[in-house]
């Protein structure tokens, strides 16, 4: 029988897990169009706004997803059989993305009362396993998606994202298989535990360092596992108008588009968590931030004031505008209430500390220790859907036979070769 503390945390990892996934949809989008006008010298979108609330602009990704919601659904006459399908296979896709997602853990085991519990939406000790084969079957959304709209150019971009799955699930497999030898685990929790280690006394034993060419082979994967640019051919624009979702409109369009969000944003989790530590910072594990609870707390409160007073003279820097434009005024009142906001949450989050400090906690010195390693695993997961963003519109999109010769001529021998260093490093180390 579940215990009440068990049932509490399992029910917040998954909120937390829902939040993370979802939530993270109009803000990547936001930053997919600030990143893209920052590359090509421009805004981006940062006017549209809610009671003068702007956001720096994330308000129209919501704007957007009104948009969506209320624009006119089409249904191509030609489609006579496996309309239903049809209409489920961009569910497919988004649902797979959302549910690999949720296998990753956002922070260590929390222990109440003796018991140890996982901050982790779905709590199980097979993560890689459920990646791998749930991540796997968002591309049936694709080809359904593609083949059932009865056009060649859906057709041809289902085909494109079928075989390019085909060619990038070996590689991405074998990469995966070099990491869980080393690891000696298939559990995403205990990946992040032997990341904890060091090497050589100072080197923080992240995957990437440990086995950088696995690392390496692993990224390129997820790249174009994610569909995403230079690896977009299976919605190639210019050669096939959109691929796979040519006849989709509305909602069911929005599923697939907001899926290729989830699918980056689930790309980046795995990343970090197998590759850069998880939510551990180098050099400092759970236990060491538990047992010098007093100096982790002291350092917080040094820290985040002043990351707070960075974020506030940062909007006030973007919120100032020309006196001419008379349409932006409501930015000042933007700037105040987000600023006695903040302050007031800082003031907050002080004062909590303080109190942990002056009366210890066992409970209260793990809540802390775990909200730190979440907000940790939320930092380094912005980090790389902010690389995702900018390999997008750095790099040009390749064609699609060099798509398939990387995959097949390079990065599957070159996951094959890895696997057997590995092994033999493992039998002589073991030894």
């Amino acid at each position: 029988m579940m215990s009440t503390a068990s049932i509490v945390i399992a029910l917040l990892s998954f909120a937390l897990g829902a939040l993370l996934a979802l939530l993270m949809i109009p803000i990547l989008v936001w930053l997919e169009r600030r990143g893209a006008g920052l590359i090509q010298d421009r805004l981006g979108p940062n006017r549209t706004n809610i009671g003068g609330f702007r956001l720096g602009g994330v308000v129209q990704s919501f704007a957007d997803v009104v948009k969506l919601l209320l624009k006119e659904e089409y249904y191509p006459n030609h489609i006579k059989k496996g309309r239903g399908l049809l209409m489920f296979a961009p569910i497919i896709t988004f649902v797979s993305a959302l549910l690999a997602f949720m296998v990753i853990p956002f922070a260590d085991n929390i222990i109440i009362d003796g018991e140890s519990l996982a901050v982790q939406p779905l709590p199980i000790d097979y993560g890689v396993l459920w990646y791998l084969s749930i991540g796997s079957i968002g591309v049936i959304g694709m080809f359904f998606g593609g083949w059932l709209s009865h056009n060649k150019y859906s057709l041809l971009g289902a085909s494109r994202a079928g075989s390019m799955m085909i060619g990038y699930e070996l590689p991405l497999g074998l990469s995966v298989l070099s990491l869980v030898l080393t690891y000696n685990s298939i559990g995403f929790n205990d990946m992040v535990h032997w990341q904890s280690q060091t090497l050589f006394g100072f080197l923080p034993a992240w995957g990437m360092i440990v086995q950088p060419l696995a690392g390496i082979i692993l990224i390129i994967s997820l790249f174009a596992e994610t569909n995403r640019a230079p690896f977009s051919v299976a919605e190639g624009e210019s050669e096939i108008v959109a691929g796979f979702f040519t006849e989709f409109t509305a909602m069911k369009f929005a599923l697939y588009f907001m899926g290729e969000y989830v699918a980056m944003n689930t790309a980046s989790a795995v990343i970090i968590t197998m590759l850069f530590g998880g939510y551990q910072l180098p050099w400092v594990d759970t236990e060491l931030l538990l047992s010098n609870f007093n100096n982790f707390a002291f350092s917080l409160m040094l820290v985040i004031p002043i990351f707070v007073f960075i974020i506030i003279k940062w909007m006030k820097k973007n919120n100032r505008v020309r006196p001419t434009v008379s349409s932006d005024g409501g930015r000042a009142f933007e700037t105040k209430v987000l600023t006695i906001a903040l302050t007031t949450m800082t003031i907050l989050v002080e004062v909590i500390l303080i109190v942990l400090v002056l009366f210890p906690s066992d409970l209260g010195s793990s809540i802390t220790v775990m909200l730190f390693q979440i907000a940790t695993f939320v930092v380094k997961l912005m980090m790389f859907n902010i690389f995702f963003i900018l390999v997008r519109w750095t790099l040009p999109r390749f064609r699609y036979d060099q798509v398939q010769h990387l995959g097949w001529y390079y990065l599957l021998p070159l996951s094959i070769f890895n696997i057997f260093v590995t092994a033999i490093v493992i039998v002589i180390v073991g030894v």
